[in-house]
């Protein structure tokens, strides 16, 4: 492993994560004049949205807003894109710190043309991570068809066996370089916004819900994929232990949400995401009932209210309110019994489908992986800004969970409030 020293950019700022929020970041700040390093671990650049089949307020698919935004980076030659990559050492204070970064390999050079001669003599099939592990991918493959930088990657597992000789020969372009090595980099920068983004609850922690004991309890992060033409199932939702048409389908609110033993706040999102997949399915499956169970319906500001009341009237989708206490499975049928008390009649609740779709709540990747520097954090993992120190700054769901919408309003401010550090120094 090397270790190199880039030179110090003046007025410069680094942004942590290429999700929407990142993204918004980035531009704001390099389209003003500002020179921005846009770190991410991924391969790609998008986040969490590249991986929606639709999103609000429009529901239109991540192509639409993702590609604009890709372009836009494309044309700035302010920003420097780094993927494969995290920061694992900040020094220094507000106007001049020094970044360490390592940059993982992705043997694959910028010659690459995205041909796919590669993937088609690899034999080797791993993990895709982009789908959520829901299928399996070639060792040489590109994430998704709109996938920035438009460079295919060569995972790590093939290298050093006869398919990364296949792949090298194979490509045309002298793109494969089966001897990257990883390196660490030091960066001075200004000021540093992280926009590290958010995971879903691991719903195998949820231990009433069934996850990862029955087939046909998915979360709604998968049932998003399924949905997406470009997911699992190609755009169908089925059931996963059969790939039937499901015709009838249970979704339980607050998934490890508003919860003590997991995560005590409110997620934001799941309510939404919920109503949007019942149109998902409703379009796909005229017939097919919806389920939905929920402490409350929480549709936040006058456009998601009206989505809610439209929902509503669709007599597909009944919404039930009372907290699922448990879930069965009939072995013979694959199906599953969803219990849960009406909290309007009182009554005890039986009501068996053919999928369950767990509305797992939005955690902060900072939970898990708190960033190597000098940040506040509450107890639940989400930053706190610091706004007369300056400096360090959260944008999107790093700071609190949010919608595209939200994220990229309060990733523009928080680009203002990192060149005020830099004006200032």
């Amino acid at each position: 492993m090397t270790n190199d020293k880039a030179a110090p950019a003046s007025g410069s700022m680094m942004v942590v994560g290429g999700g929407i929020a990142g993204l918004t970041t980035a531009l704001e700040a390099a389209e003003v004049g500002y020179e921005v390093l846009l770190v991410e671990k991924n391969p790609y650049l998008g986040g969490r949205v590249a991986q929606l089949n639709q999103y609000f307020p429009k529901l239109c698919p991540p192509t639409c807003g993702l590609e604009i935004n890709f372009r836009r980076i494309k044309d700035n030659p302010r920003i420097k894109v780094l993927t494969l990559a995290e920061v694992e050492a900040v020094s220094g204070g507000p106007g001049n710190y020094t970044a360490t970064v390592k940059i993982l390999p992705r043997y694959v050079n910028e010659n690459c043309t995205c041909c796919g001669d590669c993937a088609k003599v690899c034999e080797t099939e791993v993990s895709d991570t982009y789908n959520l592990g829901m299928c399996r991918t070639k060792g040489a493959y590109l994430p998704f068809d709109m996938a920035f930088p438009a460079r295919y990657v060569i995972s790590p597992q093939i290298i050093g066996t006869d398919d990364a000789e296949k792949v090298k020969t194979a490509c045309k372009y002298d793109a494969v370089d089966v001897d990257m090595q990883p390196k660490t980099v030091d960066f001075s920068v200004g000021a540093i916004v992280w926009a590290t983004g958010w995971e879903p609850y691991d719903a195998h922690r949820i231990d009433n819900l069934g996850f990862g004991q029955y087939d046909n309890i998915i979360t709604n992060m998968m049932l998003e994929r399924q949905a997406a033409k470009n997911g699992p199932t190609q755009g169908q939702i089925v059931r996963p232990s059969d790939k039937k048409a499901p015709e009838s389908v249970a979704f339980v609110q607050c998934a490890g949400s508003r919860d003590e033993n997991h995560l005590p706040y409110c997620s934001y999102i799941c309510c939404m995401a919920s109503l949007k997949h019942a149109t998902y399915i409703r379009a796909q499956y005229p017939d097919t009932k919806v389920y939905i169970f929920y402490i409350d319906i929480r549709s936040p500001g006058d456009r998601y209210e009206k989505f809610y009341n439209t929902i509503k009237q669709d007599p597909g989708v009944i919404l039930i309110k009372g907290k699922v206490a448990e879930v069965s499975e009939d072995p013979a049928t694959r199906n599953i019994t969803v219990v849960a008390e009406n909290a309007v009649t009182g009554e005890k609740i039986h009501q068996t489908v053919d999928m369950v779709v767990l509305a797992t709540g939005m955690q902060p990747t900072a939970a898990g992986a708190k960033p190597p520097a000098d940040l506040a954090m509450n107890d639940d993992g989400f930053f706190i800004n610091d706004y007369a120190k300056g400096g360090m700054f959260a944008a999107g769901c790093a700071n609190k969970p949010a919608d595209v919408i939200s994220s990229n309003q309060n990733a523009t401010g928080i680009a203002l409030k990192a060149i005020q550090t830099l004006v200032k120094r």
